[in-house]
């Protein structure tokens, strides 16, 4: 973790672990998927931190922060992402989320614009629920498959993910290892129906950035959606990177690094 600090606030009623680079430089915060922690952006926070003071977050019920029993879908955890930032004095931080992280991130862009100046979404934001086909790779039950990582060693965990992902840095699999053993059983509420994102989307009032990729891969939002998204509000654009499926910056991380470096430059 380097010389990496850490830190706990408490926001919308509940602890909020967090990590943070530091130094006087533009705020990142970054938002993870559901069943990772805050030092799965690790790698990415590497290649981050000379330029800005990164913050990444455990949501509830994952990683060290707390698990309440109350709602787990992206607007709670936009109100816990709110009161983060508000805590910790960040002025208009960028934000970042993948997947579940990402529909907090855009709900946050939605409901208290005055807190960010730009947002990126990985795989997320603008995704229909689809029928599963020959071309869309299958998913297990989460609460089957978080069940069976929890009774498994971290080695055995890493063994798995790196079976399951072959295209991963080595240095990924530890902290997504780490992450499963801490998820508590309160986050399978994240699964709960989400607002409409065409409703939320038009709502943004920042500069927001889609990187999507490949939907055969494993990639949720397609170019339609996508294109959609981007006539909803002229403030959305989308970037494609192929060969990578739902884990975009994990399976194509030199040019996920470039397309958000390029983003945040315009800051």
């Amino acid at each position: 973790m380097s010389d990496w600090s850490q830190g706990d606030v408490i926001t919308n009623g509940m602890r909020m672990h967090y990590y943070r680079t530091g130094g006087d430089k533009p705020p990142l915060v970054l938002c993870h998927g559901f069943s990772d922690n805050g030092l799965c952006w690790t790698r990415v926070t590497r290649q981050l931190e000379a330029d800005y003071d990164v913050i990444m977050i455990d949501a509830r019920g994952h990683g060290l922060s707390e698990a309440p029993e109350g709602p787990y879908g992206p607007q709670a955890q936009a109100a816990d992402l709110a009161g983060l930032i508000r805590a910790l004095g960040l002025q208009r931080p960028a934000v970042m989320g993948h997947s579940m992280g990402g529909a907090t991130t855009l709900h946050l862009c939605a409901g208290y614009p005055e807190l960010v100046s730009r947002a990126i979404l990985e795989d997320a934001g603008a995704s229909d629920p689809r029928p599963p086909s020959e071309d869309t790779p299958l998913r297990p039950n989460l609460a089957v498959w978080v069940t069976e990582m929890q009774n498994k060693t971290k080695e055995e965990i890493m063994a798995i993910g790196r079976a399951q992902s072959p295209l991963w840095d080595e240095e990924e699999f530890g902290p997504w290892a780490d992450a499963k053993l801490q998820l508590r059983p309160q986050a399978m509420g994240v699964r709960a129906p989400r607002p409409p994102w065409r409703e939320t989307m038009a709502k943004v009032q920042c500069p927001l950035l889609m990187i999507t990729a490949d939907n055969d891969k494993g990639s949720g939002v397609t170019p339609e959606a996508a294109a959609e998204a981007t006539r909803i509000n002229p403030l959305v654009r989308f970037i494609h990177i192929p060969g990578a499926g739902h884990n975009v910056r994990r399976e194509q991380f030199e040019p996920f690094v470039a397309a958000v470096r390029a983003f945040l430059a315009e800051g």
